[in-house]
């Protein structure tokens, strides 16, 4: 991060041995998520979280091995069975069992696509008898419409590009989603807006298994509020030419 950084205490070799047992950090990166993560032309992974994967991994002491999924669900699920270290997850009362969260490191807004010739004009009408909307199934945003839409039906697909594909086919009055993502859709093929405002924020984070205990937490989530701090969570986002996402505010 910064020199300031490079000069904290160092880390507890115990907890070190609690987040890395194998020796290795292993990091859950969702793809699926492109504000905080994708491939790149070469077909490297990089973005906000991998960057913070690698710098928590640099505080540790220990190499990081990125471990990839294509969609929120099986991250969590990787964490949440030990099968990875570390994971970044859009908080969510659903997910609470077997995680533990740190505070936001980014905000992200959750918006709703619609075709052009649409009735629909604001969030508040999406909620109505004979509405289909689609999500990513096990998404944050399937896990929020799921308590939230009480009249609406919800139609689960594969990823952001199912719940796209679902409403270019007219499966769906409404998809769900990433507001940057929806935007890029709506640039690239004419029929379709996306709904002015937000139905929800998506608040990022980065969580452990609940195994690892209330230490292993303590020092993760210090992590996460000095890297947004100083600026790191920032130039991140600044680097890698992201718009759709903001640094969360310190907690508490």
């Amino acid at each position: 991060m910064t020199q300031q950084q490079d000069q904290q205490p160092s880390v507890d070799p115990a907890l070190v041995t609690v987040f890395a047992p194998t020796g290795v950090l292993r990091a859950a990166i969702n793809v699926g998520n492109p504000i905080l993560a994708n491939r790149n032309a070469g077909g490297d992974v990089e973005g906000v979280s991998v960057d913070l994967a690698r710098e928590f991994g640099r505080r540790l002491g220990v190499p990081v091995d990125l471990v990839v999924f294509e969609k929120a669900a099986a991250s969590v699920e990787a964490v949440r069975g030990e099968r990875a270290d570390v994971g970044f997850f859009a908080v969510d009362p659903a997910r609470a069992d077997g995680l533990l969260f740190t505070a936001p490191y980014v905000l992200i807004e959750g918006a709703y696509l619609v075709p052009e010739s649409s009735p629909v004009t604001d969030n508040g009408q999406v909620d109505a008898a004979g509405h289909r909307v689609s999500v990513g199934a096990g998404s944050a945003y399937d896990l929020f419409l799921t308590r939230e839409l009480g009249r609406a039906e919800i139609v689960r697909c594969d990823g952001a590009a199912g719940a796209l594909a679902a409403l270019r086919a007219g499966e769906v009055q409404v998809a769900a989603g990433i507001r940057q993502v929806l935007e890029r859709a709506a640039e690239r093929a004419p029929g379709v807006r996306v709904l002015p405002g937000r139905f929800m924020v998506i608040q990022q984070a980065m969580g452990v298994p609940a195994g690892r205990g209330p230490e292993a937490q303590a020092l993760l989530a210090a992590f996460v509020e000095r890297a947004k701090s100083t600026g790191f969570v920032a130039a991140a986002l600044a680097r890698h030419r992201i718009e759709g996402g903001t640094v969360a505010p310190a907690a508490g």
